[in-house]
């Protein structure tokens, strides 16, 4: 559990300690984010989990698999250089 700042919402914040885990390299590519361990560790509703998974998935660090879960991007790749 983290101390959550009382000025901001919860999802924000969660989605700010996920976009380091991934910017980290603790969440790798292909990584399965699970709400359900995540409601645990947080304390918090799904339905706040689900709202920062969301932003992550509008920014693109994570996509979805109907069914399976959601799951870290692989990074993208890198664009030739110009000779």
């Amino acid at each position: 559990m983290i101390d959550f700042e009382p000025d901001r919402p919860r999802w924000q914040q969660i989605a700010d300690v996920l976009r380091s885990r991934i910017a980290g390299g603790e969440y790798p590519p292909k990584y399965l984010v699970s709400e359900v361990r995540l409601v645990q560790e947080f304390g918090v509703a799904r339905d706040t989990i689900r709202k920062a998974i969301r932003q992550l998935r509008e920014e693109g660090l994570i996509y979805t698999v109907p069914n399976l879960g959601s799951f870290v991007s692989p990074p993208p790749e890198a664009e030739p250089a110009e000779s």
